[in-house]
C-alpha cells in the first residue's frame, strides 16, 4: 500500500454468508482496491466485434477507469489499445467512434497506427537513438473473444476467457441461437445512464427476482405484459449462481410451461412470419420452436456485462458512488423483422422516456443513500437460504425470488479481494 493510502477494511468482518456491511458500498479505499483486484485483474467485457465492422474502424471503450480504444486493423484484427500517448500522456483519441488508420496526439504530433505502433514524431533529430519499438501505445495485455463478445484483462497471466466465463458460456450460446445466422450485432447505438450508486448495487439487482413485482409494477400494468408473474412466488422460474460471480434468472421453466414462443416476446408465425421462417430454415422446425420458446437469457456476467433478454447493459464504475450504464438493443443477424421490435421495446423500457431503467436507477440511488444510515448497518441477503439446492449441473439454484445470485456473487467478490 502506498504511503498515505487509506487502509482497506477487513472483509472477513464485513462480508458474511447472509449479511453484507453497508460500508462495502461506500468505502473509498475499498473502491480503489476493487479496481486493482477485480477490474484490472479479471476478464472484463469491452465490446462486440460488430461495433467495428469495417477495416480501420474504432470505438472508445473502458475497463474500469482505464480508457480503451477498440480497433479493427486493415487485415481484420481486433486490438485493445490504451488511450494515452507514450510521450507526455495526452489522449490520442477524443471521438467516440470513427474510421482511421492512425491516431495523432494533438499535443506534440506523435502518430500511432491503429495497431498501436509508433509511426513517427515531428522533428525526429531530437530523438536520436530512441527505441521506437517500445514507444507504441499501451495495450491491454490479454484479449479474447467468444461468439463476437470481446473481453480484455490487464493480468498478464491467468485463467482463459472460457475458464472465466464457465457456466455463463451457455448464456451467450443461447443468446446467439436466437439469430437465424447464429450471430448478434451491436449496431443500434448506446444510451448512457448515470446512477449515483456503487457498481455492486447494479450487479446485484440485475438477477434479483424479488424486486420486479414491486419496483416495476407500474410499467407491467401499463404494458399488460405479464412479466411480473414470471417473478411471483408461484413461478417455476429459478435463480441460479453460475460460479465466478456470474448469475442468472432462468425463466425457461415458465416459458416452457406456458409454451409461449420466445418467452414473453410472443414470437409466432402470425406476428413475425419472416423471422419464424428464417429460424425454421436455419434450425429445423422442432429445434427452432424450442429455441424460440426458451428465448434469450437474463444473465449477469461478472463484473460488468448484463444480457437482459432484449438488451445488453455494460457497467462502468466511475466512483465509489457513481456508475454509468451503457445500454443498447440486441440485434440478431438476419432478422430485420425481429430487430425492429427489439429496438422499439428497448426505447420503451430503458430509453429517455422509458420506465424500467428509471425505476431501477431510483432504487440504486436510494440504496446508496440508505446504507449511510448507521443502524442497522447490515444488508440481509438470507431470502431462500433454507431452500437453495443444486441443479443437475451442480449449480446452486433457488426460487425465482430468492437471493442465491447475491450470496454467490459476494462469496466470489470476497475471494477475489482477498487473493494475493
Amino acid at each position: 500500500m502506498s504511503a498515505g493510502a487509506a487502509a482497506i477494511p477487513d472483509l472477513g468482518e464485513l462480508i458474511r454468508p447472509e449479511h453484507v456491511h453497508g460500508s462495502v458500498y461506500s468505502s473509498e479505499a475499498l473502491f480503489e482496491a476493487e479496481l486493482e483486484k477485480i477490474w484490472y485483474r479479471t476478464w472484463v467485457y469491452v465490446g462486440h466485434v460488430s461495433e467495428v465492422p469495417n477495416a480501420n474502424d474504432y470505438v472508445l471503450k473502458s475497463i474500469g477507469r482505464q480508457p480503451v480504444i477498440m480497433t479493427r486493423d486493415r487485415d481484420g484484427g481486433i486490438h485493445l489499445l490504451l488511450n494515452r500517448c507514450t510521450h507526455r500522456g495526452n489522449q490520442v483519441c477524443v471521438f467516440d467512434k470513427g474510421n482511421t488508420r492512425t491516431f495523432t496526439c494533438p499535443y506534440h504530433g506523435w502518430t500511432f497506427s491503429n495497431t498501436g505502433q509508433l509511426r513517427g514524431y515531428p522533428f525526429p533529430s531530437g530523438y536520436e537513438g530512441a527505441d521506437r519499438e517500445n514507444l507504441g501505445l499501451g495495450r491491454v495485455p490479454r484479449m479474447a473473444q467468444y461468439k463476437g463478445f470481446v473481453f480484455g484483462s490487464f493480468a498478464e497471466e491467468g485463467p482463459s476467457l472460457e475458464e472465466h466465463l464457465g457456466g455463463a458460456l451457455e448464456a451467450i450460446d443461447r443468446l446467439v441461437r436466437n439469430s437465424p445466422e447464429g450471430e448478434v450485432e451491436i449496431t443500434a447505438g448506446f444510451l448512457k445512464h448515470k446512477a449515483k450508486a456503487n457498481w455492486k448495487f447494479l450487479v446485484e439487482n440485475e438477477t434479483d427476482g424479488y424486486h420486479p413485482q414491486f419496483v416495476h409494477a407500474s410499467i407491467f400494468s401499463v404494458a399488460e405484459s405479464g412479466i411480473g408473474d414470471l417473478y411471483s412466488s408461484d413461478s417455476t422460474a429459478v435463480t441460479r449462481y453460475l460460479g465466478g460471480g456470474h448469475s442468472e434468472c432462468d425463466l425457461r421453466p415458465e416459458f416452457r410451461r406456458l409454451d409461449k414462443p420466445l418467452g414473453w416476446f410472443g414470437t409466432s408465425a402470425e406476428r413475425m412470419p419472416d423471422y419464424v421462417e428464417a429460424m425454421n430454415a436455419a434450425y429445423g422446425a422442432d429445434k427452432a420452436r424450442e429455441i424460440m420458446i426458451d428465448g434469450t437469457p437474463h444473465t449477469m456476467i461478472f463484473p460488468n456485462l448484463f444480457i437482459a433478454e432484449i438488451q445488453i447493459f455494460v457497467l462502468e464504475p466511475v466512483a465509489v458512488n457513481e456508475t454509468i450504464q451503457h445500454v443498447t438493443a440486441i440485434q440478431f443477424k438476419g432478422a430485420p423483422e425481429m430487430n425492429r421490435r427489439l429496438r422499439q421495446q428497448t426505447m420503451g423500457s430503458v430509453g429517455p422516456a422509458g420506465f424500467l431503467l428509471a425505476d431501477d436507477s431510483e432504487m440504486y440511488e436510494r440504496n446508496q443513500r440508505g446504507i449511510q444510515v448507521r443502524d442497522p448497518e447490515w444488508v440481509f441477503l438470507g431470502r431462500g437460504k433454507h431452500r437453495e439446492r443444486l441443479d443437475e449441473d451442480g449449480f446452486m439454484v433457488g426460487d425465482a425470488t430468492d437471493e442465491v445470485p447475491s450470496r454467490g456473487m459476494w462469496a466470489h467478490y470476497r475471494a477475489m479481494m482477498e487473493a494475493e
